[in-house]
């Protein structure tokens, strides 16, 4: 009866977490089937969006610190967009008065929702870390794999060896959580294969929806190449980088100021 309680707590933190993701793959489902009035529907998201991000700060559910961590995802998801629209990747057909270079501005959101997920739920399971490899490796780390998304469109691509440095570099490293009183723990890299997974469920779901479309989309919906799990593999890696780097120094701030 416990291992029931304790997975029903488990699993009410993991959906209050994913309460952002969820709510753009609703947006984008609605949109796809109501007609949206005096906006186009790329425009109508970004609002809805935007206003949803302010219900949750002022409802706090996110706080402040996820914010600031959410806006520099959506940078970094925006200009990975661009350049990838550009080189032709994928598309985003329909017309809009928020987009940039073809790119509407909505779509940083859905890299930011992996951050306000990355966020909530180390928040709301009291995460912790063992073993991590230290600020110098992992950014380096990170930047070569962001890198990479860019350079393996004129240069081989390095995704498979990054990945085998991601298994390197953090073969140590356990994620601590806590479910009411019990602390887990898990290897960070495991971590990373679960969350990619969802990641490319929920691509599907939005490709299904004309969040955007890939070249063999166009036709017909098809199921989005299993190889795409690798790369929300290492963009989970590029978060979880960013938002523990964040945590370690606010925590640091926190002691100095204590001390």
């Amino acid at each position: 009866m416990k291992s029931i309680i304790q997975l029903l707590h488990f699993g009410y933190h993991q959906a209050m977490s994913c309460i952002f993701p969820v709510i753009i793959f609703g947006t984008l489902a609605l949109t796809s089937v109501i007609p949206v009035p005096f906006f186009h529907r790329y425009d109508a998201i970004l609002i809805i969006l935007l206003i949803v991000q302010y219900l949750m700060y002022r409802s706090g559910l996110e706080t402040l610190d996820e914010i600031k961590v959410i806006c520099v995802f959506h940078l970094i998801g925006l200009v990975l967009e661009i350049y990838k629209v550009w080189m032709g990747s994928w598309s985003y057909p329909e017309p809009g008065y928020t987009k940039l270079l073809g790119v509407p501005l909505y779509s940083g959101f859905m890299y930011a929702s992996v951050a306000s997920f990355m966020c909530q739920v180390w928040r709301r399971l009291r995460m912790d870390m063992t073993g991590w490899p230290g600020g110098i490796s992992s950014v380096l780390l990170g930047a070569a794999i962001y890198l990479n998304f860019f350079t393996h469109h004129f240069i081989p691509d390095f995704r498979w060896w990054l990945t085998a440095l991601v298994f390197v570099v953090f073969w140590k490293t356990w994620i601590i959580y806590r479910v009411r009183s019990t602390t887990y723990r898990m290897p960070l890299s495991l971590a990373f294969i679960i969350v990619g997974f969802f990641i490319w469920t929920a691509e599907n779901i939005a490709t299904f929806f004309n969040g955007w479309k890939y070249p063999d989309q166009h036709e017909a919906w098809q199921l989005v190449s299993f190889s795409k799990i690798s790369s929300w593999f290492l963009l989970v890696i590029i978060s979880v980088i960013i938002v523990a780097q964040l945590k370690y120094v606010k925590a640091n701030r926190t002691r100095n100021i204590h001390n």
